[in-house]
């Protein structure tokens, strides 16, 4: 039975690269984004997904978004490479096609975040030909991140704790002056010195099934957090807080449901590696940041129509419909074309991919099915429903 996690993309180490082991591109071990070094960041290469630890790390608040477009602000926290007068300043951030989203600790959709909430991101150079404005800012000041717009993955801080298996160990709660302290913890052991959180009168406290007040907030509790307004005022403020892990596989089952759901309902995301016309078949790669579980149904066969029984020996039949950068669709309704599934298969995992790969046989090759494009690929039992009008490019080329 593959986890839930089996299609998370492999994800940047921690601490120093040795000398031995150090790649060709700078990261981020070698200081912060404005330290001066003998090499630089890496460059995306088109049709190629990147090479593990090439990302650039940055955290910041989510305040602005875009989710047909998989576009946002995040204004970054602050930092001791920082001038002042860039404090607070925003990337102008989208995400990569097979970039991926984590919301606690499940695979998301960019609207699933609240705004406001503190994300950790990994992000690389924009394009060369890219001239977009930073932001508005006063004095058109721009923030040192602001190259970074090509955002890799994207996790609040629930799913950035849990997958480094960290919790926060609380040493005191002080309901008068409204302040948590707790200590980051690690396999039993701290690290770092103890924080100090502002609560809220909106703090939500999540134990078991339960929502409860502050007062259920205790010395020694293991806890992890969701924050707002981080490095403005201190730590953060602590939005949402869970006690126990009863509370914390509730928030992750929710919102895998969703997800399952979201991904039902717009396909499976893949880039095409080759296509032959003259057999008229496309074989493609299946993004990373989804819950791969949801495989165990590409087999399932399609609903049997009256009169259209499918012939002995026909290929499962799914649908592929072509896909913007964005993973938008255009109209899957009705421009998505029958594709039989000749071949699946596991492929080598790689830093963006899940490791799972699909040949088809097309009812029609569609001017959209072409090596690196964008596609998603609904399996033959999954109906395909019409989409609000918003989430459709169709007539806006």
């Amino acid at each position: 039975m593959r986890t839930l996690f089996a299609s998370l993309c492999l994800l940047v180490s921690a601490g120093a690269v040795s000398a031995a082991d150090a790649p060709a591109y700078r990261t981020d071990a070698e200081g912060f984004i404005n330290a001066p070094s003998p090499k630089k960041w890496y460059a995306l290469v088109d049709g190629a997904f990147p090479p593990e630890g090439s990302a650039h790390a940055v955290s910041g608040e989510l305040v602005h978004i875009d989710h047909l477009e998989r576009h946002f602000y995040l204004r970054v926290d602050r930092n001791d490479s920082q001038d002042r007068g860039v404090w607070d300043l925003c990337i102008d951030g989208f995400m990569l096609p097979y970039g991926s989203i984590f919301y606690r600790g499940a695979p998301a959709a960019l609207q699933d975040i609240p705004q406001g909430t503190h994300l950790h991101g990994l992000f690389y150079l924009k394009p060369a030909n890219d001239k977009d404005m930073p932001p508005p800012a006063a004095f058109n000041r721009r923030t040192p991140e602001g190259d970074f717009r090509r955002c890799f993955q994207l996790e609040d801080d629930f799913s950035h704790h849990q997958r480094l298996k960290q919790t926060w160990k609380i040493d005191e709660v002080n309901l008068e002056k409204m302040v948590l302290t707790a200590t980051l913890q690690q396999d039993g052991a701290p690290v770092g010195k103890p924080k100090f959180f502002d609560l809220l009168n909106g703090t939500t406290v999540y134990k078991g099934n339960e929502i409860l007040g502050l007062k259920a907030l205790q010395p020694g509790q293991n806890i992890l957090i969701n924050l707002t307004w981080v490095t403005l005022y201190g730590p953060g403020r602590i939005i949402d807080l869970w006690i126990d892990d009863a509370s914390r596989e509730q928030a992750t089952a929710r919102q895998l449901a969703r997800h399952h759901l979201y991904i039902r309902e717009r396909g499976f995301p893949a880039w095409i590696n080759s296509v032959d016309d003259v057999n008229e078949t496309v074989t493609m790669t299946f993004f990373a940041g989804f819950d791969t579980k949801l495989f165990d149904e590409m087999f399932i066969p399609a609903p049997i129509v009256p009169g259209k029984e499918p012939l002995p020996g026909a290929l499962p039949k799914g649908g592929l419909a072509v896909a913007r950068d964005s993973l938008m669709t255009y109209d899957p309704v009705n421009d998505r074309k029958g594709a039989g599934i000749m071949e699946f298969k596991q492929i080598p995992l790689e830093y963006g991919n899940c490791g799972y790969q699909l040949k088809v046989k097309c009812d029609m090759m569609l001017e959209g099915y072409r090596p690196k494009r964008i596609v998603r690929f609904f399996p033959p039992s999954w109906k395909v429903k019409e989409l609000p009008r918003e989430e459709k490019f169709e007539g806006r080329e």
